[in-house]
Parts: structure tokens; C-alpha cells; sequence
């Protein structure tokens, strides 16, 4: 994967995200980006980084729960477009769709309504790309509803888990 340089505000919005080991379970290093949210220029600096390379291509953004939601929706608000929530199975009055994708530590379900035309350029958006099994299933989602996935774009990737594998193409800001 060839290295980019990234601008100052990313360099410093990239440094307020905190490292947590051993949570939510022993052995994971959690992803905190809590600081980088209650920053306002590091906020900025993520979502436009994050929708610029898609800019045009797509009618809607889609984000996924719970900290893809905050993302999608900063990047929603700066693109101009509406926002797709797509919830946990059971979040949603009326879902239109559902798909069941394998976690690292067992199963999910994730639901989306069918509220944009047939056809709609989705950018799909979430926080952290990890084993990717949630970002496929919110494609497949997507697809089965009748859009078409512009893209997908991640704050954060974890290399060497198999994410982008089971994803495919996408775009991050940053990874580890």
C-alpha cells in the first residue's frame, strides 16, 4: 500500500486518537475517537479527508452504528446529501433489509429502511476497518436494496486483519 503524506490537520487529528488495549476483551486494542470527535478542527479536517475523494460520485451517504453514524453524518452535512442509517438488528421500526455478517468474537445482524430512490450512489462510511465482515455487510445491504456503492471511506484501518480483503477497494485516512 503506498504511503501519502498527510496535511498538518491530519497529522494532528490522527494524534488525538487514543490507543485503549484489552477493550471491549483481552487482546483487542481499541480504536478511542472520542478525542478526535470533540475536537472541531481535527472533526473537520477527518470528514472532508474522508468524502474528498468521492466528491461528485455520490447521492447519499450511508453510515453504520454506532461511531460510523457521528462520521457519516459530519460528512453528510459537508457534502450536502442525506444520510442512511444503517442499525443493529432491532434498532429500526421498519426495516427493509437485513444481513448477518460474522464478528471476530461471534454474529450481528445490521437492518437498513428503504428510503432513497432505487439506483442512489451510496458512500458508504464507517469508523474503523478492521476484519471488514461489517463494511461487507453493509454493501451487501446497500446492493440488495437496489443502490449502487459509490465507495466506501474509513477514518481508521487496521492492517493485517483481512479488512480490505473482505471489502475491497475503499478509501482510509488513517491506518496503523
Amino acid at each position: 500500500m503506498p504511503s501519502r503524506e498527510l496535511s498538518p490537520a491530519l497529522v494532528r487529528a490522527e494524534s488525538l486518537i487514543r490507543s485503549i488495549p484489552d477493550y471491549p476483551e483481552p487482546g483487542v486494542l481499541f480504536r478511542d475517537i472520542t478525542p478526535l470527535l470533540a475536537d472541531a478542527a481535527a472533526l473537520r479536517a477527518t470528514t472532508e479527508a474522508i468524502i474528498e475523494p468521492f466528491a461528485g460520485q455520490f447521492d447519499v451517504i450511508a453510515g453504520i452504528e454506532a461511531r460510523g453514524f457521528l462520521i457519516a453524518g459530519a460528512a453528510a452535512v459537508a457534502a450536502g446529501t442525506g444520510l442512511i442509517p444503517i442499525r443493529k438488528s432491532g434498532k429500526l421500526p421498519r426495516p427493509a433489509a437485513s444481513v448477518d455478517y460474522v464478528l471476530e468474537y461471534g454474529t450481528a445482524t445490521i437492518e437498513m429502511h428503504d428510503d432513497v430512490p432505487a439506483g442512489s450512489r451510496v458512500l458508504l462510511i464507517d469508523d474503523v476497518l478492521a476484519t471488514g465482515g461489517t463494511l461487507a455487510a453493509g454493501r451487501q445491504l446497500i446492493e440488495r436494496l437496489g443502490s449502487e456503492v459509490a465507495g466506501i471511506s474509513v477514518l481508521f484501518e487496521i492492517e493485517g486483519l483481512g479488512g480490505r480483503e473482505a471489502v475491497g477497494d475503499l478509501h482510509t485516512v488513517f491506518r496503523s
